[in-house]
């Protein structure tokens, strides 16, 4: 599981920095390096973007069910 976490977090990191870039510059670096939006490779990283954003909803949900949140206020 953490191994998987880790993954995740550093695909969510790629995923954010792109969008900072398209927001910023009108330039997607995955499209630019992966051959287009349409790329068969950029639509995998799209996905597997997607797929860890998803999968890190379990921790956000199970640390709300573990009052951490609630503890990391006080």
């Amino acid at each position: 599981m953490r191994a998987m976490n880790i993954i995740t977090l550093i695909l969510l990191v790629i995923g954010g920095l792109n969008w900072l870039l398209v927001g910023l510059f009108q330039f997607d670096l995955v499209a630019a390096i992966f051959g287009g939006e349409t790329s068969v490779v950029s639509r995998i990283i799209y996905i597997l973007v997607g797929l860890s954003a998803l999968w890190q909803l379990m921790p956000l949900f199970k640390s709300f069910s573990e009052d951490e949140a609630l503890a990391q206020r006080h």
